[in-house]
């Protein structure tokens, strides 16, 4: 029982490591010399040395980007705090729904904020070409999954002594 309970511990921390990487990072789109992100667009200049970072646009959608990412940092954040209350807390036999129930919110989420920034990013910048997503972009992807699943391991997961 004690491996089990250190794996879904290992499992949500390895999912809030990337909410958190993927939210802050700035390489959601990259590509000659410029990265973008949620909060940034930056460009490095053409010998190497001065990169230039402009405020990201304030575009509704991309608002909507920043504060599903938000949301789903804070859904897993209490997620996490929920399992150890609920750990000491709950009679033997219990579920530990309520923390289910937060992180597969914070699953949702990031999958909307993924799928938000995948339709409508090309609107933010139609004049680049050559672009590509960036390894921050691909971490909400991974996310994504991952939070469902050590959601539905929790509602799935009884106490034991």
């Amino acid at each position: 029982m004690l491996l089990l309970l250190l794996g879904i511990i290992v499992l949500h921390v390895a999912v809030l490591v990337l909410l958190f990487v993927s939210t802050i990072v700035s390489q959601w789109i990259e590509g000659n010399g410029h990265t973008m992100d949620l909060w940034q667009n930056c460009s490095t200049s053409s010998m190497g040395s001065v990169r230039h970072c402009l405020l990201s646009s304030t575009n509704e959608w991309l608002q909507s980007v920043q504060a599903t990412m938000i949301l789903s940092i804070i859904f897993s954040v209490l997620s996490l705090f929920l399992f150890f209350y609920q750990l000491f807390t709950i009679t033997k036999g219990g579920r530990f729904y309520l923390t289910g129930i937060f992180q597969i919110l914070a699953g949702l989420c990031v999958m909307s904020a993924a799928s938000i920034y995948t339709v409508k990013h090309t609107e933010w910048h139609t004049n680049y070409t050559g672009y590509t997503y960036g390894f921050t972009y691909i971490l909400a992807w991974v996310a994504f999954p991952l939070a469902l699943l050590s959601g539905f391991i929790y509602v799935i997961l009884r106490k034991r002594d």
